[in-house]
């Protein structure tokens, strides 16, 4: 259980435009398999699920998903089972995400996307533990009370003198923590990744302060879409700050950030603190993808 000691990581200084001042905490750095955030979310779910007397792991995810990748790693390392349900049965044929989870000793159970969207029902958690025996459920993205407590840990005491506080939005778990954790003077800025208008709705769910808002204009086309304008930024970024960022979500996060300063469009504060949520696994998959579309690809 030593996976989930106390872990601050580091904030970067990154640069200054036109009096913004731009840094980075480095999420990315907490683990090099259970990293970012979903080292967050899982640290307490784990925890509740050896002390509740579960020794699997059962979770959801699409076919490059570093929730089932950041699950199967720390199941391995903690010493428990894990099952990952896979959305579309073309997963059938491992790619490099779900080669790694399979590597770690994760069970794949690939699901038609019909099965797939009822995966919150009773009569398919019936059907699951019917087939697998008991096992503690994780929900897709691995957002729950439990990872939402885990993501208010992202921000320490060093952070106040930031006033704000910048993240990518997937399921909504990781802004409702930082949302929780932010102090009076700091505006929680969030960056949606996919095109989903409803998860400000979802966060509430989570928290009922009223510091933060969500921007919708950089998702790219949607939940894993890129485009050579984004792979560029990200390739250019690297090479400036010798930091990679992943394309499905930082990589969006930080495009957005810089193309509002420099269009005198932000409307956050002038110290901004942008959080690395990791995801780094995913850009080997990435990039066969796009060397199929003979686009460029991601430097590693």
């Amino acid at each position: 259980m030593s996976l989930f000691k106390s872990q601050n990581s580091v904030n970067q200084f990154l640069t200054s435009i036109d009096g913004f001042e731009i840094f980075l905490k480095r999420e990315d750095l907490l683990h090099p398999t259970v990293s970012g955030n979903k080292f967050r979310k899982l640290k307490y779910n784990v925890r509740q699920a050896r002390a509740t007397g579960y020794d699997t792991l059962l979770t959801f995810g699409g076919p490059f998903s570093n929730h089932l990748a950041a699950t199967a790693a720390a199941a391995r390392i903690t010493g428990i089972k894990s099952i990952g349900v896979v959305r579309g049965e073309e997963a059938r044929n491992l790619n490099p995400t779900l080669q790694f989870c399979q590597d770690q000793g994760m069970i794949l159970y690939p699901i038609s996307r019909v099965d797939y969207r009822q995966k919150h029902l009773p009569e398919m958690m019936t059907k699951l533990k019917n087939k697998f025996g008991a096992f503690y459920p994780l929900p897709e993205g691995g957002t729950n009370s439990l990872a939402v407590q885990g993501c208010q840990e992202i921000l320490t005491k060093q952070d106040s003198l930031f006033d704000t506080i910048a993240c990518s939005v997937g399921s909504g778990g990781t802004l409702a923590g930082l949302i929780e954790s932010a102090l009076p003077h700091q505006k929680v800025v969030g960056f949606s990744a996919l095109r989903n208008h409803n998860i400000a709705t979802e966060i509430k769910k989570w928290t009922s302060k009223q510091n933060w808002n969500l921007n919708h204009d950089y998702t790219f086309g949607g939940y894993a879409k890129v485009s050579p304008p984004l792979i560029e930024f990200i390739n250019t970024f690297n090479k400036n700050f010798k930091t990679p960022l992943d394309p499905v979500y930082t990589g969006k996060l930080l495009f957005g950030i810089f193309d509002l300063i420099k269009s005198k469009q932000w409307i956050g504060g002038k110290k901004i603190l942008v959080i690395h949520t990791g995801g780094l696994q995913g850009i080997l998959g990435m990039n066969q993808k796009l060397s199929k579309k003979e686009w460029p690809t991601i430097a590693t």
